[in-house]
């Protein structure tokens, strides 16, 4: 089975990794060095983000 390709971008982990506040790791350690914990965290605040712009496109609608 071949490696999957990621949704996020790297641009929007790596801001988002800066938010977070261990984007240090990622940029003298790579992507596979952060803790579960920070991969999680990360994922949630995409996930908060993308209900976010939902939500204003459909107030924008309206």
């Amino acid at each position: 089975m071949g490696r999957r390709r990621g949704i996020m971008s790297e641009a929007f982990k790596e801001e988002l990794a800066k938010e977070l506040g261990f984007y240090d790791t990622v940029k003298n350690e790579g992507w596979g060095a952060i803790r579960s914990r920070d991969a999680g965290n990360m994922v949630k605040r995409a996930i908060e983000i993308g209900q976010q712009q939902l939500a204003n496109k459909e107030q924008n609608q309206l």
